[in-house]
């Protein structure tokens, strides 16, 4: 059991989850996540973490098909500017490996912002805490659980 599926049974969500043969050599996380579970990309989430001008961290859960916007992201934060945040740092933030990081049960509550386009899924999959595992969960949910706000941060 990782952090994120512990959360999810503590709070009595309705939840699933999928796991698959994570490929060392992919390129990319989510991308591998859809093909090897049939999934739509639309529906597969990323879960990036960023940090603003003052070294706030703040994770971002944007569509695998597409890009995080910076710039959208730090409007959304009431920030000047973000930058992708130091690898080292999210890992001891979060507890959790690069290709591996959930939004769920991270070692410290960070504020999450989810792109709006999630809001047009039934439910949705985002990293379960290791790589090669996800969990399927409604939007709302993730919200609920992250105490996230919905924001327009993606870009394809």
């Amino acid at each position: 059991m990782t952090p994120a599926i512990n959360l999810a049974k503590k709070k009595k969500i309705n939840f699933k989850t999928h796991q698959y043969t994570h490929d060392p050599k992919t390129g990319s996380y989510g991308e591998e996540a859809a093909e090897k579970l049939g999934l739509s990309l639309e529906q597969v989430f990323k879960t990036l973490v960023i940090s603003t001008e003052q070294n706030q961290l703040c994770v971002c859960v944007v569509p695998v098909q597409g890009m995080l916007d910076l710039k959208a992201a730090a409007k959304a934060l009431h920030a000047k500017k973000t930058v992708m945040a130091d690898a080292k740092k999210v890992q001891s933030t979060t507890g959790y490996v690069l290709g591996g990081v959930s939004p769920l049960g991270q070692k410290k509550q960070l504020p999450t912002l989810i792109d709006q386009s999630a809001e047009d899924q039934n439910t949705i999959f985002v990293s379960a805490g290791k790589r090669g595992l996800e969990i399927e969960l409604s939007p709302q949910d993730l919200q609920n659980l992250t105490r996230a706000e919905f924001a327009s941060i993606g870009k394809v």
